[in-house]
């Protein structure tokens, strides 16, 4: 069975969906690792709870690639196929990707590639847009910038706070990355350019 690292930094909420759908089934692999570069971070104390290997690295004050080796020690160790960023609020360096090429996956709460990097729903807002949501992609050096795996939409209301849209959004979160997951470990598709396609 395939093995996930996820890699989280807050309260874990895609992790905790992430395990849900792989305890009913929805997703053929088992959860080998979970690690958070935040000592205080929710979802480390989840996972414990669900009975997942939770490890914390702290990041602070750590050079980028001097912090990546020791977080791929660890996925190294946990012999994992796939990684799931789960709101970890750090960039990858290059030696991190290139260690996982097409094996790294991250969540963006908004349609890429617009509104990269932080407050993505509170950049929607201020432009105005009448649509956002989320998207799935692979991971590369650069932020937020990898093939696009999945995407949903999902409308902006004239009344939404960033708190109303980004709850919607995230409903829709869980829901594309338990697809996003099972496409890539079932290895149908192909990259043609930026292109992820479904080979059907």
């Amino acid at each position: 069975m395939k093995r996930l690292g996820i890699l989280l930094s807050g309260r874990g909420s895609n992790y905790e969906a992430i395990a849900d759908s792989v305890d009913a089934g929805r997703i053929n692999a088992e959860i080998a690792v979970v690690i958070s570069n935040n000592p205080m971070a929710k979802g480390l104390q989840r996972a414990s709870e669900r009975g997942h290997r939770a490890i914390c690295i702290p990041s602070k004050a750590m050079e980028r690639e001097a912090y990546d080796r020791l977080v791929v020690a660890e996925l190294r160790a946990a012999r994992v196929d796939l990684i799931c960023l789960a709101g970890f609020m750090r960039l990858l360096s290059a030696y991190f990707v290139n260690e996982y090429p097409q094996r790294i996956l991250n969540i963006h709460p908004s349609l890429l590639p617009s509104f990269p990097g932080l407050e993505a729903q509170l950049q929607a807002l201020e432009h105005g847009v009448k649509h956002t949501g989320c998207t799935v992609h692979f991971v590369d050096e650069w932020l937020d910038a990898g093939p696009i795996i999945v995407q949903s939409t999902v409308p902006v209301l004239d009344s939404d706070s960033v708190g109303t849209l980004s709850a919607r959004i995230l409903e829709q979160e869980h829901h594309i990355y338990t697809e996003a997951i099972g496409l890539v470990l079932s290895e149908n598709f192909r990259i043609e350019g930026r292109r992820v396609l479904r080979i059907k």
